[in-house]
């Protein structure tokens, strides 16, 4: 039998992303169909979500969803079913999904996704002539208040549901003044419902309400249930038992391969990756970098203490010492970026950094740097290391969530089974990183055991196939369709 899936998201590819979270829920649709699901993704109707989707018939209306007017469009996402939540006074407005041009998260953030939640709760429930569905699956706290809503005032049938957490880091905590507002019965203010340390936790609204929680790499479902990964969530985390896993998120193989990318001055497979030369000798002259036969380190990355940005700062003088060039894409802290430029001004041509964020210019890094850096204090996936692997640009990375599972470390007994695609090193700190950074530059020199590690990385399947089939897995048995 065809399961039919609500994906609810607040962003997702093409359309609307500001990260990873936009990747998954933009690659699911496509991932799960082979496994007898049809999956429908709903969105918020943000301006560049409804100029995509051009004009269209609402299938239904709201005369007040949590006190707006709201309508629910159709479209397509790809080649499949895509629903948008159309409220002007809650999403058409300048700036991003979550924060305003200047950065700053919108005042009315609880309220522009409560009501959201509420949208998909009531489309899950049927509540909206001729959609029905047999399981919802919400993406982190954005989404999270829908499986409140089904759990606490379903309208129609409540449906078995999936809570996913991207990023454990980002909760949507708001004050108890807003309870009120939400629309829910007086019971769901309990510890197993929606309150939290006296407020309202939207995340934690979901984990309690979900039938099952999923995160995005197993070793990220192990370290959430301890206090340095769980950001106050643990307890609950853990005793969600066996309720809570992990499936790796994958990557679109049509969008990232070094064979057909069109971003590369140069294309090249596993078998051609002497090739990626000229890829290098193109992003030393983009960056302004010495020409030279050292390694080009690389990092497209938030700059972020989370990200260990500050760490990078740190080593990047024993990194250039010791022969080693460093090429950056991000943006973030501004601390961060001054010390980065500190450090392009202190190593001219052999640091340099671009602030911002450019798609085309990440597929540069990646098809011409020698090592993409990772040093993240914690990381429930990524896919900066995976896209790393794909493009022979050899992961360098903590040892922490799905760095550690997607990873193999270059130690003796990896590199002599062949199984090596990268090097990892635990605590993000001066003396392991700088550690590992001379590691990686000695085994760059040994061209042999580094060619051998990049074609290991290339050859290594991350598409979505079996993260896919897990998840497709997962819906069967919540919904008893086995």
């Amino acid at each position: 039998m065809i399961l039919r899936v609500l994906s609810i998201a607040s962003e997702a590819v093409p359309l609307i992303k500001t990260g990873g979270l936009a990747d998954v829920a933009g690659a699911l649709p496509d991932a799960v169909a082979p496994h007898g699901v049809a999956m429908t993704t709903m969105l918020p109707g943000y301006p560049a979500v409804l100029k995509a989707l051009g004009r269209t018939k609402p299938l239904h209306q709201w005369e007040s969803l949590l006190g707006e007017p709201a309508r629910l469009l159709q479209g397509k996402l790809g080649t499949h079913p895509l629903l948008v939540l159309d409220c002007p006074a809650l999403f058409q407005r300048d700036g991003g999904p979550y924060a305003d041009m200047a950065g700053r998260d919108w005042s009315d953030n609880w309220r522009r996704f409560a009501a959201f939640g509420r949208a998909a709760a009531d489309v899950a429930g049927g509540a909206v002539k001729g959609l029905t569905f047999d399981l919802a699956h919400a993406h982190d706290w954005q989404a999270a208040m829908a499986l409140a809503y089904i759990r606490f005032a379903p309208a129609g049938t409540p449906v078995p549901t999936v809570m996913t957490i991207h990023n454990m880091a980002f909760q949507g905590y708001y004050g108890s003044d807003i309870f009120a507002l939400l629309e829910l019965p007086s019971w769901a203010w309990t510890y197993d419902g929606v309150e939290y340390h006296g407020g309202v936790g939207f995340l934690k609204a979901g984990l309690e309400s979900a039938s099952a929680i999923t995160t995005v790499s197993p070793t990220y479902a192990r370290e959430i249930r301890q206090p340095a990964f769980g950001m106050g969530l643990e307890g609950l985390i853990d005793s969600r038992g066996d309720r809570v896993t992990g499936i790796v998120n994958g990557i679109d193989p049509a969008v990232w391969n070094p064979e057909t990318d069109k971003h590369l001055l140069q294309r090249y497979s596993w078998r051609s990756i002497a090739r990626r030369s000229a890829n290098k000798r193109a992003l030393e002259r983009e960056f302004h970098l010495d020409q030279s036969d050292g390694p080009l380190f690389v990092c497209i990355s938030r700059l972020t203490w989370q990200k260990g940005i500050d760490v990078l700062l740190e080593v990047i003088d024993h990194m250039v010492g010791l022969g080693g060039r460093l090429a950056l894409l991000g943006a973030g802290d501004p601390a961060m970026e001054a010390g980065l430029h500190a450090a392009a001004a202190r190593h001219p041509g052999k640091v340099a950094l671009r602030i911002g964020y450019d798609e085309a210019l990440s597929h540069r890094l990646q098809g011409g740097g020698d090592v993409i850096l990772v040093p993240s204090r914690f990381e429930p996936c990524g896919l900066t290391q995976l896209y790393g692997l794909a493009y022979g640009c050899v992961p360098l990375v903590a040892h922490t969530g799905g760095l550690a599972d997607t990873v193999v470390d270059a130690n003796l007994a990896a590199i002599h089974a062949g199984a090596a695609t990268g090097i990892q090193f635990s605590g993000v700190t001066y003396p392991s990183f700088a550690d590992a950074i001379t590691r990686t530059i000695n085994l760059y020199h040994q061209r042999d055991t580094w060619t051998q590690m990049q074609r290991t990385g290339m050859k290594t399947d991350f598409s979505w196939k079996r993260s896919g089939q897990a998840y497709a897995a997962l819906y069967r048995q919540l919904a008893g369709a086995e």
